[in-house]
């Protein structure tokens, strides 16, 4: 079901280091040869709006709709019929995440670097946001969650929500979500899925304003957008299929490491899920787990497609130390560290969306009730970015505040470096305010 790679011997002491990079499995997600697809969908939103968000809707989803704004209604109907236990599950998440970002708010920070010159760093929320939420292959209620609570925080006073249509639900998104939605006090929400909702966002559409911000998960389709639309507005990140990494040696319970990869691949066909581990006897056991565990899931087809694809395996090495290499290459979205002394691992470990260490914090509790967040980097992006959280909806701003005196000590400073640049109208800025001192 799942391949190996065997990187044993693969360390030579003395010799040049291996590029792990090359080696570990990864799926390919063709951005590029998906953006003449896209590019006529965004720019069919850009000119003619709802009515080609219209078109496309029905195409996509068999959905016929002549209005794309979700009523406030529906909203307080599908909270009012969510299932309580799903409420209180929501209603904890929301605590969890919300305590967490709370305390990732950093304060305006002043320094001041000569008398009478200070320069202050302002952090200010972005005005108008468009949160993105997958309904497709699972209506990823957590998604809401993971997107709007950080948003609220950081205090962006403006927040659109959209999910696809669906046709079982009278063309509106899966109830649960729009539930979340209410919950969570979000009421400009929108019924358009893919591609035509990122470029509804960066564009405008109708009743939707265009937003400076673009965030959330989504297939290949909707991350093709965001390429197509970044820098008209800002995008979380490019993120692909769903990946996990697991750690192990020995002292790991092959049920636990199974049940893991087993969780993500879930997601969809393309998910990958990759053991490294330095034991042959775990990689038998969990290939035995995968045999039985998967056999007695919902979506067997789905996840033995991910498991057997290229983009997943078992990867065998001599030590943890080559395993931790091999996974610090992989910068997986998603890294369990399950093994001896799992948390001094976890300390070396630069690479990862997100860390999970030891025995008893599944990949699962992240998605959902950890007080993490689970938009994270993906396809090996996770050694230069990071995760949705409050930053992501703030910018840096410098105010900088100099009297005359703190100008005039500085000004020759100045003048001389306009000038080693050949740009004298720098300088004389200053000179006009300071003469020659």
């Amino acid at each position: 079901m799942i391949r190996r790679i065997d990187l044993r011997g693969a360390a030579v002491p003395g010799s040049a280091p291996t590029d792990y990079r090359r080696v570990v499995p990864r799926g390919a997600a063709d951005v590029d040869g998906t953006i003449e697809v896209v590019r006529p969908i965004v720019e069919a939103v850009r000119h003619r709006g709802v009515e080609a968000i219209a078109e496309y809707t029905a195409r996509f989803d068999g959905v016929e709709q002549t209005d794309i704004t979700v009523p406030a209604e529906a909203l307080q109907q599908a909270l009012a019929d969510l299932d309580p236990a799903v409420r209180a599950a929501l209603e904890e998440s929301v605590r969890r995440l919300r305590a967490t970002c709370e305390a990732e708010l950093e304060q305006d920070v002043t320094v001041e670097v000569a008398p009478g010159g200070r320069v202050t760093q302002r952090l200010v929320p972005v005005q108008r946001v468009g949160l993105y939420v997958p309904g497709g292959v699972a209506p990823l209620v957590s998604s809401v969650v993971m997107n709007v609570v950080p948003a609220q925080v950081a205090g962006v006073e403006s927040i659109a929500l959209t999910s696809s249509p669906q046709k079982e639900f009278g063309g509106l998104p899966h109830p649960t979500i729009l539930a979340a939605c209410a919950l969570l006090g979000v009421e400009e929400v929108y019924a358009v899925g893919g591609a035509q909702a990122v470029a509804m966002f960066a564009h405008g559409a109708g009743p939707c304003r265009p937003v400076d911000l673009v965030t959330g998960p989504g297939n290949i389709y909707t991350v093709t957008a965001k390429r197509l639309v970044k820098g008209l507005v800002g995008i979380d990140s490019e993120a692909g299929p769903t990946e996990i990494a697991v750690l192990a040696d020995a002292a790991a319970d092959p049920a636990f490491v199974a049940a893991d990869l087993v969780s993500q691949a879930e997601h969809d066909p393309m998910a990958a899920s990759v053991l490294v581990t330095p034991s042959e006897s775990l990689a038998a056991d969990v290939e035995a787990e995968l045999d039985k565990q998967v056999s007695a899931t919902k979506h067997v087809e789905r996840i033995r497609t991910a498991l057997g694809g290229e983009q997943s395996a078992i990867i065998l090495v001599d030590d943890l130390e080559q395993g931790l290499a091999v996974v610090d290459a992989y910068a997986a979205e998603h890294l369990s560290i399950q093994c001896a002394d799992a948390a001094t691992w976890a300390r070396r470990v630069r690479n990862g969306g997100a860390i999970f260490v030891g025995p008893f914090a599944p990949v699962s509790l992240g998605d959902y009730a950890a007080g993490s967040n689970h938009v994270l980097p993906t396809g090996g992006c996770a050694c230069h970015s990071s995760g949705l959280s409050v930053r992501s909806f703030l910018k840096a701003v410098h105010v900088i505040e100099y009297d005359e005196q703190a100008l005039r000590d500085v000004a020759h400073h100045v003048m001389v470096l306009a000038d080693a640049e050949d740009l004298p109208g720098h300088g004389a800025a200053v000179r006009v305010r300071v003469g020659d001192s």
